[in-house]
């Protein structure tokens, strides 16, 4: 299973989204720390909402396998800017929870996503799990590995390390 490192600010649903994947009773915690679970990296609303805190969101996420944005369908502003996947060397996907919000505006969360660079977004609501099992079907993928000859050659090509080669195109034999 691909290790969850979860950014999002405070009360999106990251912690509660933790406690859906797990299967758990849903229960109100603040994440006061960065927390690390066998899969999940959960990180405070905090670190995505202030500029002094937020290069430590770009430093724990190299200890995962995939970094999702997690927004809240009625969130009134976008913390994070176009081409944010620039920085972070890991697959980027979105997470859009309380979609049942009577404010919900999937539609522009959406397109923030997009513009940040999210590669697939899921839409969840914790409380009933509507989308938690797509989440966790597209985690359960595991990330084929990796000699650091092919990592090479990959970068070589201008891919990053998860993404397929193109058509045609084969490893060398040497590798």
């Amino acid at each position: 299973m691909k290790k969850l490192f979860l950014m999002g600010r405070s009360e999106a649903g990251k912690t509660s989204l933790t406690q859906a994947l797990k299967g758990e009773e849903l229960h109100y915690v603040k994440t006061q720390y960065t927390t690390t679970e066998e899969d999940t990296i959960d990180t405070p609303g905090e670190y995505a909402e202030s500029k002094h805190f937020s290069v430590g969101l770009a430093c724990f996420s190299f200890e995962a396998d995939v970094v999702a944005i997690v927004q809240a369908a009625d969130e009134p502003f976008n913390l994070f800017g176009s081409g944010l996947h620039s920085f972070i060397l890991r697959p980027l996907i979105g997470v859009i929870t309380k979609i049942d919000s009577p404010h919900a505006n999937i539609p522009m969360v959406r397109q923030w996503m997009i513009n940040a660079g999210c590669e697939r977004i899921f839409l969840v609501n914790n409380t009933t799990g509507e989308g938690v099992s797509e989440l966790l079907e597209y985690l359960q993928d595991d990330l084929p590995p990796l000699t650091m000859s092919q990592a090479k050659f990959k970068q070589d090509l201008g891919l990053n390390a998860w993404d397929p080669l193109p058509d045609g195109v084969t490893y060398p034999d040497e590798i």
